[in-house]
């Protein structure tokens, strides 16, 4: 049977206790493993809130909780709890100290709040996101309601939708920080009247969209691509882009030394990352523009995962820890030392997907980040450093975890969000009745008991300064800055602490208080610590850029690597023929290897790229192009100037280099957007150079499609896909539909329409645009009987079918019950899923790929997905008819949007299709996916496949 949610707390798991990894699970208490020295508690349950999507912690150790029980309602309306009056933010509170809370008070509900996924509280000032806006509630008078609403900027996309608008986080600077997905488009208006413009081809289907469009120009001129981060004073004004083009970074983690931190979801695919992020940076993972999605862009021999953040192109960031499939959540940075002194800069990013909670600790490597030795720092699931163990027991809840956010506490307690759930992803909710968990991570054998909070006088504004939780010592940096230069001496003793990160909270402020303040950090820039050396460049620039100015040439000479990176990154907009010549020491520090600074030479010189070409030839001795070092040719891939285009073709065309060489110089030649490049991979292309020239050709095939179409328009591509023109079909079309057709014609019209494979396509776009006349073809025509396809077969279902086709209507119970044989789903899976799916290396990639599906879902969430398909559409996986001038309707995949349309069908072939030549498109309100009795399946085949697929 099927246990009662509550039951999930107390239901004692047949499981290991210990596992590999170190970790405990009290089988009595809760259902999470920790690590051994550490424990959990439930700290709240429904009803004192419910659906938990984001947490803060206050001055006084309560947790703000956004609630987002009318998610997606238009998808989850059957018996799900719905607030009329909108959704709400809640504060709990333990008042007697017991360890769990037992006050709830309702802060607001508010029909603006539909789903929100951020807050922040800053001390009466609360900030929610919920697309499309950033609403600030203030309570004045301390009685826990609001007395104020201000909307602090809205224009967002995304409304009710979780890859919209996310929390907002104050850094050590002083500014917000807020993250949003790619729910599209954004256009937002600062106080100050700069607009920010995001878009790029996701256009999922929501009652609430509107068409997200791609290459967007904002008012500094850029273009801002998908999901991206922005940076904005406290007032509105000077807002800024630190990052772009995200899928969907559901939260930000801004720590004391102002770097980024952010986990991605991936499209589907087992690529989902945790990534340390780079001012200015391209996270990669539309093109460029937002145009084309990974699948049109990716290259033959690439890996899903380098295709999916762009990991070959120029300009993008590299992915971090790409860990596979999964659903990523909230991440923060522990700071202090209340959990013990091992897990101080332990960075946490929740995984919904995975029913985990990962644990990093980042490693300063060269000038960036890495994310070595992945940890499973909290899990509801029993796992080793193999990956997951399953253990066959009569009820299995442990999946329901569902780590919507992670926060610390004033004592330095972690609370995690549980939004309980038994299916992650797909924008919809199993549970009707909006259940959630809040749990609390401790030490075993230590009380942690919550501070004090003063602010009155600066001893107690220096303790708050030191606090775990983000905005209570965000509340004491301002209140520190009000005192003026009077707290140096505090704050210069702050300098001394051994913990990092304290000394770097007192470099932020020092920065602001002068010409005393900056004399105290200046000699820091120089000192062994890189990191602080790191903020210290940071704080300058942001509070004493006249001073930074005039130490920039010696940092540029002999600094630390991660400070000539970020010398280069916030040297971008700075007067180009003051600081060239600290860029050519910056490209004389390039030592070839590290990602991380080619990267930010990119950023740095992307706005003067021609001019930086003498400067890198000058750097390494201006040798011949047969005679570039390595990381000289690497370097011009990475900027791509037009001026190299002559010494590129040289390179291309010397027998004397090797393969590796002039790949990289071809794949040079293939990102600079002139007719000289597109000219050279044509003559490499025809001189039969094997791979080389194999390579050339894709190239060739690929740039006329976008950045070369101009100067290959005549150029014919061999392997180019283009639909038949079918103009008796439009005809007929335009039979079917004239006024003035007689009733036999009408009749006849259609009747041939459906006897086409085509034809049937036409009246599914007529009557999915409600222009089909009443005499017209019915399910029960021939021909659509004859229709082989399943996926056209269900959409003839869907619009001509008088009943409805349900046989699998509150089937997932009966499914589950039968007795399943995972070697007959084999079978089935091989005939009916690979067509569509790739299972392991084999099949296709029209659908996500199954290999590790059982990670993100449990058995009865399976056999919904596959007898459900509509219930819950992931991005990707949306359907479009569109139909051409030349009488072809094709149905499928949008992959690129813009001048040029890439559509993959159903079928798996892809098209190119000039935009020009496009009649219309509509986006369908369904996926793609046939269902069961559409590909000949009863209910046993699905609870066989079922079987197989949770066994992989």
């Amino acid at each position: 049977m099927q246990l009662p949610k509550a039951a999930f707390l107390y239901f004692p798991f047949i499981l290991a206790i210990t596992v590999s990894c170190g970790q405990k699970k009290d089988q009595e208490q809760n259902p999470l493993f920790v690590p051994d020295d550490l424990e959990v508690t439930l700290w709240a349950s429904s009803p004192q809130f419910f659906n938990p999507t984001n947490m803060d912690v206050d001055a006084r150790g309560r947790v703000w909780v956004t609630e987002a029980v009318n998610y997606r309602d238009f998808r989850n309306s059957k018996g799900h709890m719905v607030r009329e009056e909108g959704d709400r933010v809640v504060i709990l509170e333990d008042t007697n100290g017991d360890g769990q809370a037992d006050s709830t008070k309702v802060f607001v509900q508010d029909k603006d709040l539909r789903a929100p996924l951020g807050i922040a509280v800053l001390g009466n000032q609360v900030i929610v996101s919920c697309s499309p806006s950033v609403i600030i509630y203030t309570d004045e008078d301390g009685d826990d309601v609001p007395d104020r609403k201000q909307v602090f900027l809205t224009g967002f996309g995304g409304r009710d939708h979780d890859h919209g608008l996310h929390a907002g986080v104050m850094g050590p600077d002083g500014k917000w920080y807020f993250i949003t997905g790619n729910a599209g488009p954004h256009q937002v208006k600062g106080k100050d009247g700069w607009t920010l413009r995001s878009g790029s081809v996701y256009n999922e289907y929501t009652p609430y969209s509107t068409e997200n469009i791609p290459a967007q120009v904002s008012d500094d001129g850029e273009i801002y691509t998908g999901g991206l981060v922005i940076r904005v004073n406290p007032d509105g004004t000077g807002m800024e882009v630190m990052a772009h083009n995200f899928r969907n970074a559901f939260e930000l983690s801004v720590d004391s030394f102002g770097n980024m931190w952010q986990s991605d979801n991936d499209d589907q695919t087992a690529s989902c990352r945790t990534t340390w992020l780079m001012e200015g940076s391209n996270a990669g993972f539309f093109s460029e523009t937002g145009e084309r999605t990974w699948q049109a862009d990716r290259r033959p021999g690439q890996t899903i995962a380098e295709a999916h953040w762009h990991q070959h192109d120029p300009g993008v960031l590299p992915a971090g820890d790409i860990y596979g499939a999964g659903s990523p959540t909230g991440i923060v940075r522990i700071e202090g030392d209340e959990l013990g002194e091992q897990y101080r800069g332990l960075l946490l990013s929740a995984d919904a997907g995975r029913n985990i909670v990962f644990g990093y600790q980042p490693k300063l490597q060269g000038s960036g980040y890495a994310l070595p030795d992945r940890q499973h720092f909290i899990s509801s699931v029993d796992v080793d450093n193999e990956g997951y163990i399953w253990h066959e027991v009569e009820e299995d809840d442990s999946k329901w975890f569902r780590p919507s956010d992670v926060a610390v506490g004033t004592d330095g307690a972690l609370f995690v969000a549980d939004w309980y759930d038994p299916i992650v992803g797909g924008h919809q909710m199993r549970d009707t009745v909006g259940q959630g968990k809040i749990y609390r991570i401790s030490p075993k054998n230590k009380e942690l008991t919550l501070p004090d909070i003063d602010l009155t006088d600066t001893e107690g504004q220096i303790k708050a300064l030191l606090n775990p939780a983000i905005h209570v010592r965000a509340m004491a940096a301002q209140a520190l800055l009000d005192q003026g230069e009077s707290i140096i001496p505090s704050l210069t003793n702050l300098l001394e602490n051994p913990n990092p990160f304290y000394r770097a909270r007192a470099i932020w402020l020092l920065a602001q208080m002068g010409e005393t303040g900056l004399n105290e950090i200046q000699p820091l820039l120089e000192g062994d610590d890189p990191e602080i050396a790191l903020v210290t460049l940071r704080a300058m620039e942001g509070y004493g850029p006249d001073r930074l100015a005039d130490l920039a040439p010696q940092l540029g000479k002999n600094a630390h690597p991660v400070v000539q990176r970020e010398l280069a990154i916030l040297l971008r907009e700075e007067d180009w023929e003051n600081n060239k010549a600290i860029y050519l020491d910056l490209i004389k520090g390039y030592d070839g290897q590290d990602p991380w600074y080619l990267n930010a030479l990119g950023i740095g010189l992307k706005e003067h790229r021609e001019e930086a070409y003498p400067l890198i030839q000058e750097a390494y001795g201006d040798p011949s192009a047969l005679e570039w070092p390595d990381k000289m040719a690497r370097l011009i891939w990475e900027i791509h100037p037009h001026f190299a285009l002559e010494a590129l073709q040289t390179r291309l065309e010397a027998p004397e280099l090797g393969l590796t060489e002039k790949k990289l110089a071809m794949e040079t030649l293939a990102f600079i957007p002139e007719n000289q490049a597109a000219k050279a991979l044509m003559a490499l292309s025809e001189r039969g150079e094997g791979e080389l020239s194999e390579n050339a050709l894709w190239w060739l095939q690929f740039r006329k499609h976008n950045s070369w179409r101009s100067f290959l328009e005549d150029w014919e591509s061999p392997n180019d896909l283009l639909p038949e023109a079918h103009p008796e079909l439009m005809a007929l079309r335009e039979e079917l539909t004239d006024s003035l057709s007689s009733q036999e014609q009408v009749l006849n019209a259609g009747q041939k329409l459906a006897m086409d494979p085509v034809g049937r396509l036409h009246l599914v776009l007529l009557a999915s645009t409600n222009k089909m006349p009443e005499i017209s073809p019915t399910a029960h025509h021939p021909g659509f009987e004859e229709e082989a396809r399943p996926a056209i077969k269900k959409l003839l279902d869907r619009y001509f079918s008088e009943n409805k086709p349900a046989p699998y209507s509150q089937a997932e119970d009966r499914i589950a019950a039968l007795d399943a044989d995972p070697s007959t789903g084999k079978v089935k899976a091989i005939q009916n899923c690979l067509s569509c799916h790739k299972i392991g290396s084999s099949g296709n990639e029209i659908g996500p790929d199954l290999s590790q599906i059982r990670l993100k879902m449990d058995t009865k969430s399976l056999i919904n997905a596959i007898i459900e398909p509509d219930a819950a559409v992931g991005f990707g996986s949306e359907a479009f008819l569109v139909s051409l001038k030349n009488g072809a309707v094709l149905y499928g995949l949008l992959q690129s949007s813009g001048p040029v349309v890439t559509l993959l069908d159903s079928q798996g072939k892809k098209y190119i299709i000039p935009s020009e030549d496009i009649a219309g498109r509509k986006q369908m309100p369904f996926s793609l996916m046939p269902s069961p009795s559409h590909m000949g399946l009863d209910e046993q085949d699905v609870a066989d496949i079922t079987a197989y697929l949770m066994q992989l």
